[in-house]
């Protein structure tokens, strides 16, 4: 895989230099640690009683099973937005990833830290995540009950390591491409919370509903979308990854484009790369792109072969700007839907009425 599409990221999954660690001595460690003394704070809450959701329960994904035991106490995340998911359900972690694109200066997401401050928790151990190594003896450390990770990269040898500290409930299908959806009745799931789950897919599709209805220019309109992460090269996002379904809840439709310009099918990957010398064979409605800042949007249309696109001189581009802006969208959630969309909705209409 190319250089990894993930905003922020630094590395391809299937060309990185992995950590060597043995099973035996993670297991040793977890095993040490489990038996230390409890931690305070957050780490004891127990989820809500009454939520549903018998145990021991089984939870399949592509890389093996994960049996849950009892309603898990202790809670790990890791990937982009189960934290997001077990906020919304009440529960702050006591492992998450750390942030530094689009987090504040701790490394937490506004949305997480919005929730946090509401629940009043105590920020979590923060997991590095940038390396793009998990981190195993930082999950030891934290001592969790489930490390949910269903939109995540992790491969078969890290979910066997890590499934030597805790169950690890992964992705069902293919890496980095579980709807949010999905992603939030798995969690429900794997923490015995169902119908909370359920209620909070049926609120946040509500929302998403009527701000389509509040837009109806959306309706029908396609759209092509896509990074501009290296030089004369486009990311193009094919029709699995959550970004785009998110605006196909809206309404609006994958242009034809996605799928005529993809000549790397079937990599697995839910992106594809695509030379500027292609851009004149993109047919859309609208160009939905990210950018961590106004200046590397003015440097994109600065360029000549982007500059001649129909979308970018008729005013059918829209694009997402800022860190946290790109990290709500990217990985869209029931926490982070609701945070950014009713603030990029508007500018995403704005373009649709320029669509003739």
């Amino acid at each position: 895989m190319p250089v990894s599409a993930r905003p922020g990221a630094r590395r391809p999954r299937s060309a990185r230099s992995r950590l060597v660690l043995s099973f035996a001595a993670v297991a040793s460690a977890a095993a040490l640690a489990l038996t230390g003394c409890s931690a305070s704070g957050q780490a004891e809450e127990t989820p809500s009683s009454g939520s549903g959701g018998g145990f021991p329960v089984t939870i399949d994904s592509a890389l093996g099973k994960a049996r849950i035991d009892s309603q898990p106490k202790r809670v790990a995340t890791w990937g982009w937005g189960a934290q997001d998911i077990a906020l919304a359900l009440g529960i702050v972690p006591v492992a998450m990833p750390k942030f530094t694109y689009g987090g504040d200066a701790h490394g937490v997401l506004p949305w997480d830290a919005e929730k946090i401050t509401e629940l009043k928790g105590s920020t979590p151990q923060l997991l590095d995540a940038d390396s793009g190594e998990v981190p195993f003896e930082q999950f030891v450390k934290a001592k969790p009950d489930v490390i949910l990770a269903p939109y995540s990269g992790l491969t078969k040898t890290e979910f066997a390591t890590l499934s030597k500290i805790a169950p690890v409930v992964a992705y069902p299908e293919k890496p980095w491409a579980t709807s949010w959806r999905d992603q939030t009745a798995i969690i429900g799931k794997a923490l015995g919370m169902t119908a909370q789950a359920d209620a909070l897919v049926k609120k946040t599709e509500s929302s998403v509903a009527a701000l389509a209805d509040k837009h109806p220019v959306l309706k029908d309109k396609t759209f092509f979308y896509a990074a501009a992460n290296q030089p004369s090269v486009l990311n193009v996002y094919r029709a699995e990854d959550p970004r785009v379904q998110l605006l196909n809840d809206l309404g609006m439709k994958n242009s034809p484009s996605i799928a005529s310009l993809d000549a790397s099918k079937g990599d697995g990957s839910f992106f594809y790369q695509l030379s500027y010398e292609n851009l004149s064979k993109i047919d859309t409605d609208l160009l939905v792109m990210y950018f961590d800042k106004q200046s590397s949007v003015d440097a994109f249309t600065a360029d000549p072969l982007v500059a001649a696109m129909p979308a970018i001189t008729e005013g059918r581009f829209a694009p997402i700007v800022g860190e946290s802006f790109v990290a709500a969208t990217s990985a869209p959630s029931v926490l982070s839907i609701p945070w950014m969309l009713d603030r990029y909705v508007p500018q995403l209409a704005a373009a649709a009425e320029k669509v003739k």
